[in-house]
């Protein structure tokens, strides 16, 4: 085990990425906060891993959705001294296409989505930066990229949570606060059921193992990438589609509108 460094705060960690990530990071050392809003799930696992790993770890029960959850957790970001990741995992998937249900129907989603990561990310890179240390791991998905193939509200969440990561990581740069966006392909873990879907209909090919999806996400940390995306091959992709819309740049202000646009002058 590793001495001194920080404990880590996990969210959505009673199940799929966010319980994988809290062995992970146990058995790099890291004391562990564990929250979601199942008590008995988060004991079991807190018990667990403390005698496997020799750890400290401690339970949070808080639903993100809801106001009073949202803010205990800020909380216990702000008076920890000993905290030095975050790592947001909590989520919800969408139950099929955007207009399968009210538009209400998405307002619990889109506040834990993006409301509860927004709201722990800022507290944390405001305490992180304070002490010039720390790590933020923000789960997005590769639909960011991909818009025309999800549900639009949840692909709209999901680019909130990548732009963010990306923006904050220029602001703070320099600070000592380090950023990190994964954005997995499908994954095995209980949001498709909860979601009342099933990845039975996806081919066997595309499904990774949620084990498989943080080992990959913690090597790409351990590499200082920003952006993490598992399942790529080849990471000059991403650095050519990156490259590609910072070509655009220079373009996307001026005093005046594009020569095409611009009504041809009357003969």
């Amino acid at each position: 085990m590793t001495a001194g460094i920080g404990t880590a705060l996990v969210t959505g960690a009673s199940s799929g990425i966010g319980a994988v990530y809290a062995r992970r990071l146990a058995r790099r050392g890291h004391d562990l906060i564990l929250v979601a809003r199942d008590r008995l799930r988060l004991e079991a696992a807190a018990e667990q891993i403390a005698a496997e790993y020799g750890v400290a770890v401690e339970v949070l029960v808080a639903d993100l959705a809801a106001t009073d959850g949202l803010e205990a957790v800020a909380a216990r970001i702000e008076a920890d001294p000993a905290l030095s990741l975050l790592v947001n995992a909590a989520g919800l998937g969408p139950a099929g296409p955007a207009l399968a249900i009210p538009p209400q129907g998405y307002d619990t989603m889109l506040a834990l989505n993006v409301g509860a990561l927004q709201r722990l990310t800022l507290t944390a890179a405001q305490v992180f930066a304070g002490r010039g240390r720390g790590t933020i791991i923000n789960l997005a998905s590769v639909v960011a990229l991909i818009p025309e193939r999800m549900n639009a509200p949840y692909v709209a969440g999901k680019a909130f949570v990548l732009e963010l990561t990306r923006a904050l990581a220029a602001e703070l740069a320099g600070s000592g606060v380090r950023f990190q966006a994964v954005l997995p392909g499908l994954t095995r873990t209980e949001i498709f059921d909860r979601a009342g879907g099933s990845l039975d209909h996806f081919p066997a090919q595309m499904v990774m193992e949620a084990g498989d999806m943080v080992d990959a996400a913690l090597a790409g940390l351990d590499a200082g990438e920003l952006v993490t995306i598992p399942s790529l091959p080849d990471a000059a992709d991403w650095a050519a589609y990156d490259a590609a819309r910072a070509r655009l740049a220079p373009n996307l202000s001026h005093d005046r509108p594009a020569a095409r646009y611009l009504a041809p002058t009357p003969a």
